[in-house]
C-alpha cells in the first residue's frame, strides 16, 4: 500500500529518450520509403518515355524501302477490295 505522503512513488517515469528515438526512427523510415517511391517513379517514367519514343521510329531504315503489296489493289464500284487475311 502506497504511503499517503508520496502518492507519485508507484507511477513509472516517462522515458522521453525512448519516445524521441522512436520518433526519429519513424521519420528515417518515412524518408527512406519516400526516396524509394520517388526513385521508382522516375525510373518507370524514363522507361515509359523510352518506349514511347522508340514506338514513333519507323521499323524500316529509310523511306525508299516501303513495303510493296503482294497483289495489286483492285477497285470495284469505286471501293477498294482487299483480300481477306487468314
Amino acid at each position: 500500500m502506497p504511503s499517503p505522503d508520496n502518492p507519485n512513488r508507484n507511477k513509472p517515469a516517462i522515458g522521453w529518450l525512448g519516445i524521441v528515438e522512436t520518433l526519429l526512427l519513424q521519420v528515417l523510415v518515412l524518408l527512406a520509403l519516400s526516396a524509394a517511391v520517388i526513385r521508382y517513379v522516375n525510373w518507370s517514367s524514363d522507361a515509359a518515355r523510352a518506349e514511347f519514343t522508340a514506338a514513333g521510329k519507323p521499323a524500316l531504315s529509310g523511306p525508299a524501302q516501303q513495303p510493296q503489296p503482294s497483289e495489286p489493289v483492285q477497285i470495284v464500284k469505286g471501293q477498294k477490295v482487299c483480300p481477306r487475311k487468314v
